[in-house]
């Protein structure tokens, strides 16, 4: 079976639904990152802080402490399987592009790589291991990224003859 360019023979009405599906799909990713941005964890010392806290801080605006072992399994939990689910979906998009194979086979690869070493990373930074911050944030960059650019290809896909 022919995957390559498969998107080009879809008829218009399966195109659209395609194009709705990843603006709306960008729109909670990009929300998600607002959120992110919120709690000040964009840095690598906010993203120790927002999971080890910052009670030793008296001039910190807001008061943040140390995350359960409870609250950290569910974040891990729930980010790696929806983060896996979105990441799927996506490639499974890119797939049935034209893109070049190798650019298409990295953009569908990376980010599965991205989720472990962002949310191993946030678990091993809670457990102590600080020098981790580094990891989640480089790894949070380069998923953000391979997203931009797969919901990109995907939609200018859609319009290509």
């Amino acid at each position: 079976m022919q995957l390559h360019g498969l998107i080009h023979t879809f008829p218009k009405e399966i195109k659209l639904f395609i194009g709705a599906f990843v603006i709306v799909l960008s729109v909670g990713y990009f929300t998600g990152l607002l959120f992110v941005g919120q709690t000040s964890t964009t840095a690598p010392h906010g993203i120790e802080e927002n999971y080890l806290g910052n009670e030793e801080n008296e001039e910190a605006e807001v008061m943040k402490f140390k995350k359960g072992a409870r609250e950290m399994l569910t974040i891990i939990h729930t980010h790696i399987l929806s983060m896996s689910f979105i990441f799927f979906l996506l490639g499974g998009l890119l797939a049935i592009t034209s893109v070049p194979k190798k650019i298409k086979t990295f953009l569908m690869l990376e980010p599965f790589l991205s989720i472990l070493l962002t949310f191993g990373g946030i678990y091993f930074l809670w457990t102590g291991i600080l020098w981790m911050k580094y990891v989640v944030m480089l790894s949070g960059i380069f998923m953000t990224a391979s997203y931009t650019v797969g919901a990109f290809f995907v939609f200018r896909q859609l319009f290509k003859k």
